[in-house]
């Protein structure tokens, strides 16, 4: 007697729906219905409603109790030891990769039908990408951005430095997310997806760190987070020019309106260039600046090198005619 296997479980060949072969959506939404007794099918975001951070007010609230926490908590610091809190540490960044990675695929699910049949016009700038489900992962994702507000928190009871780009990009992001969910901006997908897969990568090098674990890929992080906002830019770029255009100067080349709101297309091309600019200086301070030490260390070994070789040659009666009467 052969057991039916449920309909969330059914394989088949991979396809524009179910590019994964498996129906990813309808496996979560069993999860989902098991934890919260209904199918994630009946979520809607609604703002101002009973939903975490689904107003302005709270959402504000909690970033200015981060930044007190982590000021206040570093200044606190300098008179205690510096907490390990190894296995923490490990498991945060455990979960956030695993979340992130889940998202991310999850969203390529969704996303993939609506590139192949309508194109990519139509996914960054049409309302009809903004369907139920998208937006379910979009307030997902955007609820990792407090839990990632921890981030901070580690370094200041391990004693770590705190950077102006770490703490600024921390509730910046928080805010961006949650302009981007009320303003309905259909191109979020792009710097969402994006952050998702960064996400896997970073989280999961935190926590091969946390392992002392060493890997040869640590300076791709910050490498391929510079390359994300280089792509994020050029599509808000593109979505905010061509929906400008289109609304107050018609005349200008477009390509039709965009869906969004202007104040979150506003705040979204301003943070993401100051994103890109923090993260090249970044780059260039930490990274550049290591890799000129590690090359004058080189040219100064190989010169101190060149030295014993010369001192062996004379002491040994060895050294050329011209070296000795140099020395003489």
């Amino acid at each position: 007697m052969s057991l039916a296997i449920p309909a969330w479980l059914e394989v088949s060949q991979p396809s524009i729906d179910r590019p994964f072969g498996i129906y990813l959506w309808s496996a979560f939404d069993k999860l989902w219905s098991t934890v919260f007794g209904v199918s994630v099918n009946e979520f809607q975001f609604v703002r101002n409603s009973e939903l975490p951070f689904s107003s302005t007010r709270p959402v504000l609230l909690a970033i200015v109790v981060y930044y007190i926490v982590i000021f206040g908590g570093r200044e606190i610091m300098k008179h205690l030891p510096a907490f390990r809190l190894k296995i923490l540490f490990q498991l945060h960044n455990f979960m956030l990769t695993t979340v992130s990675l889940t998202l991310l695929v999850l969203l390529v699910e969704q996303l993939f039908p609506i590139l192949v049949r309508h194109g990519l016009l139509y996914a960054i700038c049409d309302y009809g990408s903004w369907t139920q489900p998208i937006v379910t992962l979009y307030y997902l994702n955007y609820l990792t951005k407090f839990v990632e507000l921890f981030d901070t928190v580690f370094l200041v009871l391990k004693k770590k430095p705190l950077t102006f780009l770490h703490t600024y990009h921390h509730g910046a992001t928080a805010l961006l997310c949650y302009t981007q969910l009320i303003g309905r901006t259909s191109v979020s997908w792009v710097p969402i997806v994006l952050n998702l897969f960064v996400h896997v990568i970073m989280y999961w090098y935190y926590f091969l760190s946390a392992s002392d674990i060493r890997v040869w890929w640590k300076e791709w992080v910050t490498r391929i987070q510079i390359i994300q906002f280089i792509i994020d830019l050029f599509f808000v770029y593109f979505a905010s020019y061509t929906y400008f255009t289109s609304t107050y100067w018609p005349f200008m080349p477009n390509m039709g309106s965009c869906a969004g709101e202007e104040f979150a297309a506003i705040y979204g091309c301003a943070l993401l260039s100051s994103y890109l600019v923090l993260f090249i200086s970044f780059y260039i301070r930490v990274y550049k600046k290591n890799s000129n030490k590690r090359a004058a260390a080189k040219a100064a070994a190989a010169k101190n090198v060149s030295e014993v070789k010369r001192t062996e040659a004379v002491t040994s009666g060895t050294a050329s005619p011209n070296t000795r009467s140099r020395r003489a």
